[in-house]
């Protein structure tokens, strides 16, 4: 076993395991990551040049920024124009283009709208400004949600009055489930390695039991990376689909109870939007009746006016696998992390922003 992290960047391992994909090259095989933290670990260490031809990568919507959807962030604007309202954030969600501004250009023309690192630090901003409004911002997948749950229990807990979420957390199964019902190919899925240390792996077996479809759970190094492209590889060759775990120094088959507890506490779920993928059914989260007054969407009355996407922006269609960053038009040009036109050049975590950065290398 393992220990220590330069063992999982060792050249020779890689290599070497590298190597065996060629037993499988009678066979075109398609693997989609689901995870941001994957699809960046692929660009920055050239995983697609590693493995044969006949292996296809496909980056899903494993990136929450990328996926939520145009009307959660023109909410999160408009809120932002309340008198009094301070709006917190994690930094990628900042620069993401609604249909007509950001809460970046929003902050410029003086807007309170602060970068926060935890949810708890946003709860410090309520205590410390109980004459205004703070609205946490909640995105991400089953990985954050534990920690606004958090947040909410400890608001409630402490009757803090003015703290507030506007949720856009989502789960992955029901959307990895619309995936396998659309027009892109999948015969495995890589599956998230930090919603997972959080789930736990069992959340995933309906995927080989009701659509023979492979899944190996992994991590982010480059011998995580090709390991799991090898597991699954060899699942799919030997007909024998099921879930595996790769990233067995983080990740169990029952997950972390613990926060699976205060989710299930704070949170039900509901029908939720994904960008470039539309609406699908319980794959968001909002909170429970017993605490609908942090509910921001509940107590401020917000009128929107529905915006489509922009529609040279191909960032749907790269979230459901069916582009890539190259297919598009802006890419590059007219669009670049300086001047993100969509969602997926914005974060990190996104495929335009992983390509753009990493492509030099490709």
């Amino acid at each position: 076993m393992m220990k220590f992290i330069d063992e999982y960047r060792d050249v020779k391992i890689v290599q070497n395991i590298s190597s065996k994909l060629k037993e499988f090259d009678d066979k075109e095989i398609s693997l989609m990551e689901v995870c941001g933290g994957h699809t960046m670990a692929i660009y920055r260490f050239g995983i697609q040049s590693l493995v044969p031809d006949n292996i296809k990568l496909i980056s899903g919507p494993g990136c929450p920024v990328c996926v939520s959807g145009i009307d959660f962030i023109n909410r999160a604007i408009e809120l932002s124009k309340i008198k009094d309202v301070i709006i917190t954030t994690y930094g990628d969600l900042i620069r993401v283009p609604g249909s007509n501004s950001s809460l970046e250009k929003e902050r410029s023309q003086g807007a309170d709208i602060r970068i926060v690192y935890s949810t708890l630090e946003a709860l410090n901003i309520a205590r410390s400004n109980t004459n205004k409004s703070v609205i946490f911002l909640g995105i991400g997948f089953e990985t954050t949600a534990p920690a606004s749950a958090v947040a909410i229990k400890e608001a409630y807990k402490n009757n803090i009055s003015n703290f507030y979420l506007l949720s856009a957390h989502k789960i992955m199964p029901p959307v990895m489930e619309a995936l396998l019902n659309d027009e892109v190919k999948i015969d495995g899925f890589i599956c998230p390695g930090h919603v997972s240390t959080i789930t736990g792996s069992n959340i995933y077996s309906f995927i080989p039991d009701k659509y023979k479809i492979a899944c190996v759970i992994a991590g982010f190094e480059p011998v995580d990376m090709i390991q799991s492209i090898y597991m699954l590889a060899k699942q799919i060759t030997d007909n024998d689909q099921k879930v595996e775990i790769q990233y067995s120094r983080a990740v169990s088959r029952n997950g972390n109870e613990k926060a699976q507890k205060i989710m299930g506490e704070i949170f039900e779920t509901r029908n939720d939007f994904w960008r470039g993928i539309g609406e699908i059914g319980n794959s968001g989260l909002k909170l429970r009746k017993k605490f609908l007054q942090y509910d921001a969407e509940q107590v401020f009355d917000i009128k929107l006016e529905s915006k489509g996407e922009n529609k040279v922006c191909i960032c749907g269609d790269i979230l459901r696998g069916l582009k890539t960053p190259k297919d598009c038009k802006l890419f590059g040009m007219v669009c670049s992390p300086d001047n993100p036109i969509g969602a997926c050049m914005v974060s990190n975590e996104g495929a335009c922003h992983a390509y753009y950065k990493y492509r030099k290398y490709e």
